[in-house]
């Protein structure tokens, strides 16, 4: 026999003569078995809950259309328009005659001011009818006032002065470390020249207030007073009384001056730079029309200016004569028309005038003066 008959096959064909070889022993092989399944631990469902319902919003508002005196820019913007507070109608009496508080009527009529019509109210030195009055009191414009002569003695005993306020100096209380005009209120610096008879003393200074302001860079006439009729005179609400200025001027034509905010600190004056165009005979090159845009067209801070006399003094000097005292006025103004001011002085109040008081000295207001 030959040995190839029971000789197995050299090896093995592929992946299905390995299956059909059985194992050692005569045996089938068993299947390894599967792994049983792993246990999973899962967070229980809760069902959400529905969220509340919320309100519906109002219904917005149509805009309003804006109110008189107001005018519409681009986008939508309203901006106001300044205008003149509206004021409450006067109370009126059972006889229908306005009526007005007893320290307004008084300083009306001349009498005294606001605050002095209060003290002497309520030192019972102001009769209305012949009964004394009480503070607050309503009066008629029929009604008889009277003040005692208690009152009237210490009013005429409170003095005002005139100063020749110099540069360096400001009007009104100390600012910026710079020394207040009332400083130069003592015995050193009365005018020896003063035709008054009165005579400097402490108490005089009690009180003494500045009648309108001028720059620390301004020079002239100051009025300081204790009188408040004096004060309402000149500054009141409804003053309208002149005040005149010499003011020297470069012209560096209109749109090259630096225009400054009111509350800025401008620049010092007296100062003339060599960049200046025109610095001498100003007059022959300053526009005829702008001249007349001084005397009235302009506005600042948002108001048109009351008319003003402005006229050549001399070819570098103008000659202002205003009735009203807005911050800087003169300054601002010179600066819409292309003019810098680097001189300002004050000669006149009224009808009371600077004269030949020297800088830095003051005098009193004589008996017989009147703004």
């Amino acid at each position: 026999m030959s040995s190839s008959s029971t000789r197995p096959p050299a090896g093995p064909s592929g992946p299905s003569s390995t299956a059909a070889t059985p194992a050692i022993g005569g045996t089938a092989p068993s299947a390894a078995p599967a792994p049983a399944p792993r246990a999973v631990l899962r967070r229980p469902s809760v069902a959400a809950k529905p969220a509340a319902a919320r309100p519906a919003p109002p219904p917005r508002p149509s805009r309003t259309p804006p109110p008189t005196g107001y005018r519409t820019a681009s986008a939508g913007f309203v901006a106001p328009v300044r205008q003149a507070p509206v004021r409450a109608p006067a109370p009126v009496g059972a006889n229908g005659l306005p009526t007005s508080r007893l320290n307004k009527r008084m300083a009306e009529l001349g009498m005294c001011s606001r605050r002095e019509a209060d003290e002497w109210i309520a030192q019972g030195w102001v009769k209305v009818n012949g009964e004394v009055a009480e503070m607050g009191v309503q009066v008629l414009p029929t009604d008889r006032i009277e003040v005692d002569k208690v009152a009237q003695g210490f009013q005429e005993q409170r003095v005002t002065i005139l100063l020749n306020k110099p540069m360096g100096y400001v009007s009104g209380q100390a600012e910026d470390g710079h020394t207040p005009a009332v400083a130069l209120i003592n015995p050193r610096t009365h005018w020896r020249d003063d035709p008054s008879r009165h005579r400097f003393s402490p108490p005089q200074l009690r009180g003494l207030a500045p009648c309108g302001r001028l720059d620390i860079d301004s020079v002239g006439l100051l009025v300081l007073t204790q009188d408040g009729r004096v004060a309402r005179q000149i500054i009141g609400e409804d003053s309208e009384m002149e005040k005149e200025y010499l003011v020297r001027v470069v012209y560096q034509a209109p749109g090259h001056a630096v225009a400054r905010h009111p509350g800025e600190r401008s620049a010092p004056l007296q100062e003339i730079d060599e960049r200046d165009p025109v610095s001498t005979n100003v007059q022959a090159v300053f526009p005829r029309e702008l001249l007349e845009r001084l005397r009235h067209g302009l506005s600042l801070d948002g108001e048109m200016l009351k008319p003003a006399k402005v006229d050549w003094q001399n070819p570098e000097q103008l000659r202002f004569v205003l009735t009203e005292g807005k911050k800087r006025q003169i300054r601002r103004m010179c600066e819409l028309v292309g003019l810098k001011v680097v001189g300002l002085k004050r000669i006149r109040i009224g009808r009371v005038t600077l004269g030949n008081l020297p800088v830095g000295q003051w005098r009193y207001l004589s008996p017989h003066e009147r703004f």
